[in-house]
């Protein structure tokens, strides 16, 4: 005989599962222990929503569903909050939670921690499926795997009450009902008028570029899409965590040309990106007024959700940069040689000014030299996975901090959530076994700072860089009243004695030589770390890059402030 637990991780292992992420507890803890037992490896957490987060990163990392173990009730509703991040990010993940006895719940007799999980998931998950017998665990674990990774990825709730994982059955019969599935993720090649509209289109830009999205990261086409942007010339504009899929360094890389770019821009070229509000929905002023759009997308229903789509191309992304490369291999396309210029220029007066700032050395510190200093670091370890939250933290970081390396730079995405930096760093270590830097404003710190106890338990090669300017955008606010104001943390805080309660290393940096050193060390050792670096209170804007969102900073344009 063979009962619910055991079949549970026979099905997982047979379709390529080797982490896990979660909490134990009632009815889980034994499926853990199993699963560790099995050669699964467990990785446990402090709070249910780090470890989806975890699980989701792994997804995004891998291409294969990262899993997050949860218990019923309040578990399972910590879980959420990374489950419907993961859909919105198009991360394959699967949440697997424990659940109360059915005939209890649906009656409302209450039962302990009862909760209508299945419903409640659904609006913040790709799927939701309930498993109901002993002999369709293994029907359900495909079916989750499958939907997670097939079309566009997402996150998928699968629910697995307690009773059902008690329950035994025939082990020969058992056998037969788990299974492997078979190309999770099938080709879906563009149709051939699609690819030659969208070649012609791009033939006769004269401002074309290439905008390449996470979602062109996780296609891992790295040498199709690099071939097809070398081929013809065209500028490219990578949102963040894109990244380093071509190195920031490339000649042809528009990021520092960002405004110009996205406002010239006659046709532009979607790889893997939306046009959300990261992206100003496609409307002018960000965009010209003419813009014409090609976008890549694996689901069609995308096309049109907010600007024309003058030639959509429906498919995964290696085969329609694949078809798109030949047909240049066929007939030559080139940007024209006036833009690339001007777009050059604009790139190299930018860097000056980058530079002149990065030159700067203010005491106490600010976000520029300090992050200067993150950045001389990280050059000299361009193989380090980075993981960046927050607000200044993370607008600035992105802007200062290339990268060379695909798929090496983690941040909030689509969402913009914060309280997902220690869930992503833990997963890049785990799944990679490189070093990893998780630079961190203070405030988002705080959403899952306590899982600097998972890294250390763990003894995970990951060197948290808390930038602390002591508040929510900035701590020198002045408070109306004995409280402190809303956005004023603690701008001395000692936030590295966490890693030393822990068993990790901590430093308290005040210098951007002092960080320099510190992160450097940390990173050689691969040993869990946190460097505090005291910032001066006054450093930061509220909202950065967001003002527009902020109502009081936009009532305050709008008056004039």
């Amino acid at each position: 005989m063979i009962d619910g637990f055991h079949l549970v991780v026979q099905a997982l292992k047979a379709n390529d599962v080797d982490t896990i992420y979660g909490i134990v507890g009632i009815p889980i803890t034994d499926l853990a222990r199993v699963a560790q037992a099995s050669g699964i490896r467990y990785i446990g957490f402090r709070q249910e929503t780090s470890a989806g987060n975890a699980a989701a990163a792994a997804g995004f990392l891998n291409r294969r569903p990262g899993v997050c173990l949860t218990t019923s009730g309040p578990g399972f509703l910590n879980g959420l909050p990374a489950l419907a991040n993961a859909t919105a990010n198009c991360f394959p993940m699967i949440q697997i939670s424990g659940s109360s006895n059915r005939a209890l719940v649906d009656l409302q007799r209450g039962d302990y921690q009862d909760i209508d999980q299945l419903d409640a998931a659904r609006p913040f998950a790709k799927a939701a499926y309930r498993i109901g017998r002993v002999e369709d665990i293994g029907r359900g674990v495909a079916r989750a795997v499958r939907t997670a990774i097939s079309g566009r990825p997402g996150g998928v709730y699968l629910d697995i009450p307690g009773e059902v994982l008690g329950q035994a059955m025939n082990a020969d019969d058992a056998a037969a009902t788990v299974w492997r599935i078979v190309d999770p993720a099938p080709r879906q090649l563009p149709a051939p008028e699609a690819v030659e509209r969208a070649l012609q289109l791009l033939a006769q830009a004269q401002r074309p570029l290439i905008v390449l999205g996470k979602g062109a990261a996780y296609a891992q086409a790295d040498d199709l899409i690099r071939e097809f942007v070398e081929a013809t010339g065209i500028p490219f504009l990578p949102m963040s965590m894109a990244k380093g899929l071509l190195p920031d360094s490339h000649p042809q890389s528009a990021a520092a040309a960002r405004s110009l770019a996205l406002a010239r821009a006659d046709v532009v070229l979607l790889v893997g990106a939306r046009l959300n509000w990261l992206l100003g929905h496609g409307d002018s002023p960000q965009w010209a007024a003419d813009a014409r759009f090609v976008q890549v997308d694996i689901a069609p229903s995308e096309f049109d959700s907010n600007q024309p789509i003058a030639a959509p191309l429906a498919g995964d992304i290696g085969s329609v940069l694949a078809a798109l490369r030949d047909g240049v291999a066929a007939r030559p396309i080139t940007a024209p040689e006036e833009w690339t210029k001007e777009l050059a220029a604009r790139t190299e007066r930018n860097d000056a000014k980058m530079r002149e700032r990065l030159a700067e050395d203010p005491q106490p510190m600010r976000f520029y030299n300090a992050l200067g200093a993150i950045r001389a670091v990280l050059q000299a370890n361009p193989d380090a996975y980075v993981v960046n939250e927050g607000a200044n933290a993370l607008d600035l970081a992105r802007n200062v901090i290339g990268m060379e390396v695909p798929r090496h730079r983690l941040d909030t995405g689509t969402w913009g959530t914060m309280g997902i930096g220690m869930g992503y760093a833990i997963a890049a270590a785990v799944e990679t076994g490189r070093p990893v830097v998780a630079i961190e404003g203070d405030s988002a710190f705080g959403f899952s700072g306590m899982e600097i106890e998972t890294i250390c338990r763990y003894r995970l090669p990951v060197t948290v860089v808390i930038l602390n300017n002591g508040g929510v955008y900035r701590g020198d606010e002045a408070a109306d009243g004995a409280d402190p104001a809303p956005t004023v943390l603690n701008a001395r805080a000692h936030h590295e004695l966490l890693a030393e309660a822990f068993g990790g290393k901590g430093y308290h940096v005040t210098t951007p030589t002092e960080l320099r050193s510190a992160l450097t060390e940390t990173i050689a050792a691969r040993t869990p770390a946190i460097i505090d670096c005291e910032l001066d209170p006054a450093a930061g804007v509220e909202s950065g890059h967001l003002a527009s969102l902020n109502p009081s900073s936009a009532a305050a344009v709008s008056a004039g402030g």
